[in-house]
C-alpha cells in the first residue's frame, strides 16, 4: 500500500513511530558500543555474556544433544520420508530444515559423531584433542548456540521496519557508479550484510531469475555482498578475543568489504560474465526518484511503505524460532564436522601451513606480528567463515588477532554455505571462480585492513 500524503495524519503518524522505532532499537542493539564490566561490547554481546555466566557450563551439552538429534531426525527424513498430515505452511518450513540432501546428511552424522567423541573424551584423540574438536564443541558450539537466540529475533528490527529500504534508496546512485549494479541492488545488498548472507544469496539469485539483474550483475551481488551477517560477526569477534572492539572491527569489515567489491566487479573473472538475462527479456526497471522529490524524501516514504507492511508480534516470533531452529539443527552439525577435520589439517598436518607459504611474506611488509601463525588463517577459510577465528588460539598479538577476524568475514567466500548455494545456483560461476574470487578478496582486503589497524586503532 502506497503512504500518499491523503492518508490521515493518525494513520500516518503511527507509520512513522513503527519506522523509526524499531530501527533505532535495532541499531542500538548491534551496532552502539556500550561499558559493560569494564569492556566495550555492544547491547547484543551483553546479553550473550549475561547468559553464558549463567548456564555456560550446560551449554556443550545442550550442543551435543542438538546435533545428535539434528543427524537422528535428518536420517530418518531420509530413510523414511514421511509426511505430516495436512500440514500447515510453517510445518512445512520446519520440516524443511531436516530434509536435505546427500553431503549434508552425511555431514550432520559426521558432525554427531564428532560431537559425541569430544564430549566423552573417546575414540582417536585427534578428534577430542582441546585443539580440534574440543575448541569447536565447547568454545564455538556453544557461542553460536546464544548468540543465534537472541539474533534470530531482533535482527528483524534492522532489516523488517524500513531502514533497510531507507538506506538503501540513499545508496542508489552510489551503487551504480562505484560497482556498475542497478540501484535495487543496495537493498538486496543491506538484505545479506545485515541479515544473512545465504538469504542475501537466494534473494540474489531469485532476482535473476526474475529478470532483474543480468548475469555480471548477480555473480557481483552474489560474490561481493553475501556478508556473514552481524551477529556472525559478534561470533567471530568475540571467538578471537576482540569484542571489545566491536565497532573498530565492524567499521573495518565495511570499508575492507567495499573496496574488495570496488575492485573485483572490475577485473576477471566477475567482469568476464556478460550482461545476459536469464529469461527471454529483463526486467529492468525505473529506479529514479518521482520528479519533485528529493532522495531524502524517496527514501523515508520508500521506508515507510515497507514500515507499514512489517510483521506483527507473532510473525516475528514465528520468524526467530524458525531462523533459530535453522542455525541450531542446519549449522551446528556441519560447524562441527568441518571445523574438527579442517583444525586437525591446520594443527597435525602441514597442509594449511604450506598452502600459506606466500602470505608469510605480505604479512610481515604489512607489519602483522606473528606472521607465521597467522599465515594459515588467511586460506583456511576458504573451507568455513569461523576457521580463522579458531585459529586465532594461541596467538598473543591482539593487532594480529583483530586482522585475522576482518579477513575471516571480508574474504566472503567459504564452501560449507556460500560457496556450495553459489555453485548450485544457475549463476553460472565455476569452482575455480570462486577460489579465484576467494584470493583475489584476500590480496585486497588484507593491506586495506591492515592499514586501518595501524593507523586507527592500534
Amino acid at each position: 500500500m502506497k503512504l500518499r500524503n491523503d492518508i490521515p495524519g493518525e494513520k500516518r503518524g503511527t507509520t512513522y513511530l513503527k519506522f523509526i522505532i524499531p530501527s533505532l532499537f535495532g541499531v542500538f542493539i548491534f551496532l552502539i558500543p556500550v561499558l559493560f564490566e569494564e569492556k566495550i561490547t555492544i547491547p547484543m554481546g551483553v546479553l550473550v555474556d549475561l547468559v553464558e555466566a549463567g548456564i555456560g557450563q550446560y551449554l556443550p551439552l545442550f550442543s551435543t544433544i542438538i546435533i545428535v538429534f539434528s543427524a537422528a531426525v535428518t536420517a530418518f527424513m531420509a530413510l523414511k520420508k514421511p509426511q505430516a498430515s495436512n500440514p500447515d505452511t510453517y510445518t512445512r518450513k520446519i520440516l524443511s530444515i531436516f530434509d536435505v540432501s546427500g553431503p549434508w546428511i552425511a555431514l550432520r552424522i559426521l558432525g554427531a559423531v564428532f560431537a559425541c567423541l569430544v564430549y566423552f573424551k573417546t575414540g582417536p584423540e585427534w578428534i577430542w584433542s582441546s585443539e580440534t574438536g574440543g575448541v569447536v564443541l565447547y568454545d564455538l558450539t556453544t557461542v553460536i548456540l546464544v548468540i543465534f537466540v537472541f539474533a534470530s529475533v531482533l535482527l528483524p528490527l534492522l532489516t523488517d521496519y524500513g531502514l533497510m529500504e531507507f538506506i538503501g534508496t540513499l545508496l542508489r546512485q552510489f551503487f551504480r557508479k562505484a560497482f556498475r549494479l542497478p540501484g535495487r541492488s543496495a537493498i538486496d545488498s543491506l538484505a545479506s550484510w545485515l541479515g544473512s548472507g545465504t538469504v542475501g544469496v537466494l534473494i540474489t539469485v531469485q532476482q535473476y531469475q526474475a529478470g532483474f539483474y543480468a548475469l555480471r550483475e548477480t555473480a557481483v551481488i552474489a560474490t561481493s555482498f553475501s556478508v556473514v551477517s552481524v551477529a556472525f560477526c559478534l561470533v567471530v569477534a568475540q571467538f578471537s578475543g576482540i569484542d571489545h572492539m566491536f565497532p573498530q572491527f565492524y567499521l573495518t569489515v565495511v570499508v575492507s568489504g567495499l573496496v574488495a567489491a570496488f575492485v573485483t566487479s572490475r577485473i576477471p573473472p566477475l567482469s568476464l560474465k556478460k550482461d545476459t538475462y536469464f529469461g527471454p527479456v529483463g526486467k529492468r526497471i525505473h529506479e529514479e526518484a518521482p520528479r519533485g522529490k528529493s532522495l531524502l524524501r524517496w527514501g523515508v516514504e520508500q521506508a515507510l511503505e515497507r514500515a507499514e507492511k512489517a510483521p506483527g508480534p507473532l510473525d516475528v516470533a514465528k520468524k526467530g524460532v524458525y531462523n533459530t531452529l535453522d542455525i541450531w539443527f542446519g549449522l551446528l552439525p556441519s560447524v562441527m564436522a568441518i571445523g574438527t577435520v579442517t583444525l586437525a589439517l591446520a594443527k597435525r598436518t602441514s597442509l594449511f601451513r604450506f598452502l600459506s607459504y606466500p602470505f608469510i611474506p605480505l604479512l610481515k611488509l604489512l607489519r602483522i606480528p606473528e606472521a607465521a601463525k597467522a599465515a594459515p588463517a588467511m586460506v583456511v577459510g576458504f573451507a568455513d567463515q569461523f576457521l580463522p577465528a579458531i585459529l586465532t588460539e594461541g596467538i598473543e598479538s591482539e593487532l594480529t588477532r583483530f586482522v585475522i577476524a576482518v579477513m575471516a568475514v571480508v574474504q566472503l567466500i567459504y564452501m560449507s554455505e556460500i560457496g556450495v548455494l553459489i555453485l548450485k545456483s544457475k549463476i553460472s560461476l565455476s569452482l575455480l571462480d570462486l577460489f579465484a574470487i576467494f584470493l583475489l578478496r584476500t590480496i585486497i582486503c588484507l593491506p586495506v585492513v591492515a592499514l586501518m589497524a595501524h593507523l586507527l586503532f592500534f
